[in-house]
């Protein structure tokens, strides 16, 4: 009795390919389904087919190709168009404010720590300059109460004690003010590019609103094409060994009658 044939590996590979196909063009059927919401639809149509090679057979392979068509509702389509016209004139303000703003950084930053101090300081003295005056008198008229008189070793050091605290409030005025001074340079440099870092935000391509629920996935188990071949070669070649074990017991039996060799 002929043994069975294995199975060619090339085919069986060519015919598990086409199911892999056939799986993945139904699987891709059932979950193009059509959506329909208060915001607007979503449907599905085949535009076209592409094809391909196949590496083992050398033939051409053609599958369907889809066109998802997104369709908004009257009043989310009005909001769409007029969300696009918005950014259309934020971008053209921003091109238009790009050339400012390269005027603008052409000068290089500077700031001058003097002309600071000085600012700060004509700035606060009006304020400042009185109080330290009022202070001084206070301190004279408290120093001639209690005694102490103009020249002496006392008078003297109070009166530096108290120029010192004047020079250290004046100093303390110049360096906040110098920090002020320069926050604020840079805050009028840094505007024109805020201004356009902004306009720009306002003006980015997006995409419109999804719609607002997912249709159901439905999943299509494949077939084991490749291992069905090889089961049904496996079980084949089995019931072949069985029948030769059977018949060459049946032989066997024969030769040991036609010897004598029973009983």
């Amino acid at each position: 009795m002929k043994a069975p044939s294995p199975p060619d590996p090339v085919q069986t590979a060519v015919a598990q390919g086409g199911v892999n196909r056939d799986t993945a063009v139904s699987q891709q059927l059932l979950n193009m389904v059509s959506q329909q919401n208060p915001w607007g639809s979503v449907a599905y149509n085949q535009s076209g087919t592409t094809s391909y090679v196949d590496s083992l057979t050398g033939k051409t392979v053609t599958v369907p190709q889809f066109t998802q068509t997104t369709t908004l509702s009257p009043e989310q389509q009005a909001i769409f168009d007029k969300s696009q016209a918005a950014q259309t004139n934020l971008a053209g303000i921003a091109e238009a404010q790009s050339g400012r703003v390269a005027d603008a950084l052409s000068d290089p930053f500077q700031f001058t720590n003097q002309d600071a101090a000085d600012w700060s300081y004509d700035l606060a003295q009006t304020r400042i300059a009185p109080q330290q005056q009022r202070n001084e008198a206070a301190l004279r008229s408290r120093l001639v109460n209690s005694g102490i008189r103009p020249g002496t070793a006392a008078w003297n050091s109070e009166m530096e004690r108290l120029t010192q605290a004047n020079t250290d409030q004046n100093n303390m005025l110049a360096l906040q003010g110098r920090s002020q001074a320069f926050s604020e340079n840079l805050a009028t440099r840094n505007q024109p590019l805020n201004e356009l870092s902004a306009l720009l935000s306002g003006s980015q391509v997006s995409n419109p609103a999804q719609m607002s629920s997912a249709a159901p996935q439905v999943g299509v188990g494949g077939v084991d094409y490749a291992g069905m071949v090889q089961d049904n070669y496996q079980a084949k070649l089995q019931r072949q060994n069985a029948l030769m074990g059977g018949l060459f017991g049946l032989a066997g039996t024969g030769i040991r009658a036609a010897t004598g060799g029973f009983g």
